[in-house]
């Protein structure tokens, strides 16, 4: 979609460079939707309960940014005044936190009685709300790294006296580079403020603190708990407390202790399972004391990940994936794309990998052994390290056309169908251009089909 939008948003940038010159304005026949202050409108990218926010382009510095105009809605004055407080407040920030992980707030203005926040804009990026369900989890690995950057700039944010008081997955955003940023401080807490101080609004209700949810005064550990709150659904999939009603959920999370991490998810090593427990403490004195000493455990964890798994070791699974067939046309920096979206995994001879008939939305590449492949209880074939299977996941819902089995000790690389779409523009040509190829050629030989 992205790549398709480059058109448009060149013919904006040409019709914003002759504006400024005084050559020409946006008429309803230019590629524009409208203009906000100086902001010319390519189209509308989201919409939420406080705004709505718009692809724009900044004609002054040649930038393409977001700009987020706040619903103040003159029939509810209650509604009104509190979106114009979330409005001030984040304008407050302007320019004021500048830190790589946390999007930046350009600019602020008010036009025709429309309120507006102007930020970075990052292509292709999406919340990690998109990586909050069993079956569509990022690698642990990466969730570690992103909630150590997450920690990091809380902290930073906390030592100049911002309390974010929102963090949830779909506050934090991942980047096409795997990067991370924290966006949303419309209801955040500013030292020496009094603009921030919005009655009835304390955050969301899953992902709150126990001194938020019963509306205590709070401190930067609030933020501490809500990332732990976060880092427990990024690595299960589920939210540590979910109660049928308001009421139960917000009484779980004042006295209840969440499902233990290897209940919902065994492959998780007891120290991640430790680090979250301690974010998650009911008491703030008993949790991290900043972001900083949550990122220097998290660091911890990274390493002994790295030491006791050769599986998280990324380099060494590029020099492994450089050498397949099915990777010799990729750019380094593609290959590091799929291995973001991909997990390993071993098997033995006789263990089977995907079953004749069942639903699935990955893609895989066999990276060492042998696997056989099984139609109606009989061999139909043969797989080795650097063919792949599993095209069907390329449609949805398609089932499994054979059942593949490991011939011999067999490592597989498990691509995510949902991750892969996330990838830069250059490394899904790629992946489907290969993947045609070798279904292609597949079609073409008789003995083989589908699976």
């Amino acid at each position: 979609m992205l790549v398709n939008a480059t058109p448009l948003l060149h013919a904006v940038r040409e019709a914003a460079d002759h504006s400024l010159n005084g050559h020409a304005n946006a008429h309803s026949s230019d590629p524009v939707l409208g203009k906000i202050g100086k902001y010319l409108i390519i189209n509308e990218v989201g919409k939420g309960s406080t705004g709505v926010v718009y692809l724009s382009h900044d004609p002054y510095y040649r930038r393409d940014v977001a700009i987020k105009v706040y619903n103040i809605e003159a029939s509810n004055p209650e509604k009104a005044r509190v979106a114009r407080k979330m409005f001030l407040s984040e304008a407050h920030m302007v320019g004021m936190l500048q830190h790589p992980n946390i999007l930046p707030i350009y600019d602020a203005g008010e036009e025709n009685e429309r309120c507006y926040i102007v930020t970075e804009h990052i292509h292709g990026a999406r919340t990690l709300a998109a990586y909050c369900k069993p079956d569509n989890l990022l690698p642990v690995e990466d969730v570690v790294e992103i909630i150590y950057k997450c920690a990091k700039a809380l902290h930073y944010a906390h030592g100049r006296g911002v309390i974010h008081r929102d963090i949830k997955p779909s506050n934090l955003m991942l980047t096409q580079a795997n990067d991370v940023r924290i966006i949303d401080f419309g209801i955040a807490l500013v030292a020496d403020s009094d603009i921030s101080r919005i009655e009835g609004i304390a955050g969301s209700p899953s992902y709150m603190s126990p001194e938020q949810v019963q509306s205590e005064e709070l401190t930067n550990r609030s933020d501490i708990y809500s990332l732990g709150a976060v880092m427990y659904e990024l690595l299960t999939g589920y939210r540590p407390f979910r109660g049928s009603n308001l009421t139960k959920l917000l009484h779980q999370i004042v006295f209840a202790t969440p499902p233990p991490i290897h209940t919902l998810r065994s492959d998780i090593p007891e120290l991640i399972e430790e680090v979250v427990a301690k974010a998650l403490q009911k008491e703030p004195d008993k949790r991290y004391r900043n972001g900083l000493e949550l990122a220097a455990d998290l660091t911890r964890v990274h390493q002994r990940l790295r030491e006791g798994s050769s599986k998280l070791d990324r380099q060494e699974q590029f020099s492994i994936l450089r050498k397949l067939k099915f990777f010799h046309e990729f750019s380094h920096a593609e290959i590091m794309e799929v291995l973001r979206a991909s997990q390993w995994q071993d098997y033995q001879p006789g263990d089977e990998i995907v079953r004749e008939g069942e639903m699935d939305d990955r893609f895989y590449v066999i990276v060492s052994g042998t696997a056989a492949v099984m139609r109606n209880g009989g061999s139909v074939g043969q797989l080795e390290a650097g063919d792949c299977f599993g095209e069907t996941s390329y449609l949805r819902g398609a089932r499994r056309l054979a059942t593949i089995q490991a011939s011999t000790d067999l490592t597989l690389m498990k691509v995510s169908s949902t991750l892969i779409e996330q990838a830069s523009a250059a490394c899904q040509l790629r992946f489907n251009k290969v993947f045609l190829r070798n279904l292609i050629g597949r079609l073409q030989n008789p003995d083989e089909r589908r699976f």
